[in-house]
């Protein structure tokens, strides 16, 4: 096995987002991939309306598509799953699942996409060929022999709609609600949050409304590196003079500047963008403290105003006809200190109020964040926070203005919308049992912490994995490999090796699925699917080029056929006219939510696709209030049950590399903060190294300063200087999943607090 790890270079980075360092990137890449022709062709049909949607980001897909319509990260999914690199019977036969344990994770998936369904053999530790009809014959009869409350059936956010609506009846009916997603894992303080504050648990806004816009608030979110074609939008409000404010501990390359590679000028010129107007990098989890100190003064400001007869900064009108809550919101707000606000935040009241002046002109604002804000034990309150900053001048419900949370995977949005959820308020399930004729479950299934918990204390029995890296992508990775073994059957239904794969349970079964790429041909002809995109439109996507097995098959098949080798026949549910003809389960979806998906088959392909009804848009308020609501934080701190601060412990963020999606590895190179060739980084600030005795360049390790008996180290990190706010420190994720306690999590959604983790950094043992 050859890795393309090497001798780290560290040095720094003067170049845009963007521009020739993201050409050269999507060239490398094509080639390794063996595609650089093909590829590129590929490439002129990505997120066009009669080509394929993004298997990567789910940021918009506008209804004039650009003629290049990818972004880099997008090019190198594209690429990654389009290789003409093969993982087959003759793969596993050489490698024992003991040696691919070995490898890492970039070497692993960097092999090629699976051809055949394998099963784990025990007796010789490699992984061996069983037909598909074997294969759903064993399933079937493990699943039907336990507990439908000890399975686990996980879903990645890249399951089309179709596939994920019959995955979620397959659940039910089978008997359960344990469908985590990977939402528990990143944006559920945004569905908690938002639904409580505003009765929509979705972001208001559309990819019109960056058109009209005036201002743009970011909050932890790296659009340079995990939604680089927004970057587009961004800068064309820019070249309108629109401020871009950005709230983030680490300067990302891609809000500081932008060269547009689709430009032959900028290219040309080596040109670029300015992106943000100003650029606060506030301490991890010191989001609401921040928020809280622009309201403090918007709200004081707007005081004095009316005192003196001037125009009023708050939108009274608004807050008092569509808002609940303003006056202990405002007292709250009254009640905090500018010294503990700066302290809390990390930023001088200076530069607070400078925002703060820059909002309150604005007339339509638009609040974009990303995990930053919500992967705290405060996350959902750090979301509805924001909310409240817009409810103060009604930048909820008007075009130009509104929230957006910025979504990972491409369907994760659109998954939840038709039923994957572990919350049985949430899903239709008296639509259900009339449509099918049976009695759904009512008890609350397990959320990704809680499948964990059952996982190590031997609970959960079975998993099932529709996509992802779940192993890789979950905290307190070390006890969950352990605990993994314990369980009686594990599946993944996957296009590349990962390492869940060779976690394996007593039964472990890969069933190599078609890549959103491929031509689907079923009964009726070519498929086509369909997607959620970040601001709640629907679009459709079909596949182009030829499955790289005959042996592969598709998502909705796979899940069909596990239905149907588990369940008793339900003359209600026609699994195999659904995936004969997609359209079917189209209908079905329609049927079961007839006001979200009306016209759902006439319209999916639609020039900008099909929007989704967000009330909230419309400022309906879904609340018990029946108005939105400013929710009072219980405190400045996001983080309030940490160890008590020492002088020697940091908060550790895990970050993503420009190399990478997800747990996907693209490559050991981050451009954009000057790292070559590794992935075992801590970056520090330089005063943090000089005061606890260490040097830039330093191979060290680092500990969880949790205090629960759980010894979590993560070894030899070298040490980088880099721009990073004094007491923080950041590493690569999913590295450094081995020091997230898995009870560290958001108090209200679950989700684990990946972006404040107390530790110490100690020399490196032997």
């Amino acid at each position: 096995m050859t890795d393309k790890m090497a001798e780290p270079i560290i040095a720094p980075y003067d170049g845009p987002a963007g521009g020739w360092g993201s050409a050269g990137s999507l060239a490398e890449i094509l080639t390794r991939e063996q595609i650089p022709l093909s590829g590129a062709a590929l490439l002129m049909k990505q997120n066009k309306p009669d080509g394929f949607m993004c298997t990567s980001c789910a940021w918009a897909k506008p209804a004039k598509p650009a003629a290049f319509e990818y972004c880099e990260n997008g090019a190198k999914a594209t690429a990654w799953e389009q290789t003409a690199k093969r993982v087959g019977p003759d793969f596993f036969a050489r490698h024992s699942v003991t040696e691919l344990l070995t490898w890492t994770d970039y070497a692993l998936e960097e092999k090629g996409r699976l051809t055949h369904p394998m099963r784990y053999d025990p007796g010789t530790d490699h992984y061996v060929p069983v037909t598909w009809a074997e294969a759903f014959s064993q399933i079937g009869t493990a699943l039907r022999g336990l507990d439908p409350a000890s399975v686990v059936l996980y879903t990645s956010g890249r399951a089309a709609l179709e596939t994920s609506y019959m995955y979620g009846l397959f659940a039910r009916l089978y008997g359960t609600n344990n469908l985590p997603d990977s939402s528990n894992m990143c944006h559920e303080p945004t569905s908690v949050g938002l639904k409580a504050s505003i009765g929509s648990p979705v972001g208001t806004t559309v990819l019109e409304d960056f058109e009209s816009t005036d201002l743009i608030l970011f909050f932890g979110q790296n659009v340079g590196s995990n939604a680089p074609r927004m970057l587009h939008p961004l800068q064309d409000a820019r070249k309108r003079r629109v401020p871009i404010i950005t709230f983030n501990p680490l300067r990302e390359r891609g809000l500081e500047r932008f060269t547009n590679p689709q430009s032959v000028v900028e290219m040309a010129t080596r040109t670029s963008t300015e992106i943000s107007t100003q650029y606060l990098q506030v301490k991890a989890g010191g989001d609401i403290a921040a928020i809280t100190a622009m309201c403090k003064w918007l709200i004081e400001a707007d005081r004095e105003a009316e005192r003196v007869g001037r125009p009023r900064l708050l939108d009274a009108a608004f807050i008092a006809e569509h808002t609940h809550g303003f006056s202990a919101f405002a007292a709250f707000c009254d009640g905090q200190d500018w010294a503990t606000l700066e302290a809390r935040s990390g930023l001088t009241r200076s530069a607070l109020e400078a925002a703060a002046t820059v909002y309150a002109r604005a007339r339509a604002v638009i609040g974009v964040y990303g995990m930053g804000l919500t992967q705290h034990r405060k996350g959902t309150e750090a979301v509805q926070m924001l909310v409240n900053l817009m409810l103060l001048r009604g930048n909820v419900g008007r075009p130009g203005a509104g929230l957006c949370p910025v979504r990972g995977h491409s369907n994760v949005q659109g998954q939840r919308t038709v039923g994957i959820t572990e919350k049985p308020e949430l899903a239709p399930l008296d639509r259900l049992k009339d449509l099918y004729g049976f009695e759904p479950p009512r008890e609350k299934g397990l959320n990704t912490v809680e499948a964990c918990e059952g996982i190590l204390d031997r609970s959960v029995k079975a998993f099932i994995g529709l996509g992802g890296n779940f192993v890789r992508a979950i905290p307190d990775t070390v006890r969950m490999e352990e605990a993994w073994r314990h369980m009686d059957l594990t599946v993944q239904i996957s296009t590349k090796l990962n390492r869940s794969h060779l976690i394996n349970g007593a039964a472990a079964y890969i069933l190599p699925c078609l890549g959103r790429i491929e031509v689907d041909a079923q009964a009726s002809g070519p498929q086509a699917v369909s997607m959620e995109d970040s601001t709640s439109c629907f679009h459709g996507s079909r596949g182009v080029t030829q499955p790289v097995s005959a042996e592969v098959r598709s998502e909705p098949w796979i899940v069909a056929e596990l239905a149907k080798a588990t369940l008793t026949p339900n003359p209600k549910v026609d699994w195999d006219g659904w995936v004969g003809d997609y359209a079917t389960v189209r209908a079905a979806i329609e049927a079961t939510y007839p006001d979200v998906f009306k016209d759902l088959e006439g319209r999916m392909f639609d020039p900008g696709g099909l929007r989704k009804p967000v009330p909230a848009r419309a400022r309906q308020w879904e609340t018990p209030t029946g108005k939105a609501n400013f929710v009072v934080p219980e405190g400045l701190d996001e983080n309030p049950d940490m160890p008590k601060r020492h002088a020697d412990v940091l908060d550790l963020m895990t970050l993503r590399s420009n190399d990478q999606f997800n747990t996907t590895v693209y490559g050991y190179d981050d451009r954009f903060r000057g790292v070559k060739g590794t992935r075992t980084i801590l970056f520090m600030n330089a005063d943090d190294i000089d005061r606890l005795g260490f040097r830039d360049g330093e191979s060290v390790d680092v500990r969880t300063e949790a205090h629960d008996g759980i010894e979590r180290v993560v070894r030899g990190l070298r040490i980088v200087a880099y721009g990073i706010p004094p007491g923080n420190c950041g590493g690569y994720y999913p590295e450094l999943n081995p020091l997230i306690p898995l009870g560290h999590h958001d108090e209200q959604a679950m989700t684990p607090a990946a972006k404040a983790i107390p530790v110490r950094i100690v020399r490196a043992g032997p």
